[in-house]
């Protein structure tokens, strides 16, 4: 499990978050929230979202974005709620 708490200590740099398939979310680290406690969101600027034959899918001045490692994902909407 990773230590997310590392995060904090990147707020003001530019940083990198690799994937499993090679895409990548390029940019600098602006917040990490909550202030305190285990960090479940970064706020990041200058944002450039790259596949994984490093082509720029799309660039944000401002982005936000969950760090944490994905545990599932649930349909909310449609035919019954089941996991995916």
């Amino acid at each position: 499990m990773p230590d997310y708490a590392k995060l904090r200590q990147l707020v003001s740099h530019r940083v990198t978050f690799e994937y499993d398939t090679g895409a990548k979310i390029i940019g600098y680290m602006a917040a990490c929230k909550p202030a305190t406690g285990t960090v479940q969101v970064v706020n990041m600027t200058k944002v450039d979202i790259v596949d994984g034959s490093g082509r720029v899918l799309e660039h944000h001045d401002s982005f936000s974005m969950v760090p944490n490692a994905l545990a599932g994902v649930l349909v909310t909407e449609g035919p019954r709620g089941r996991e995916a």
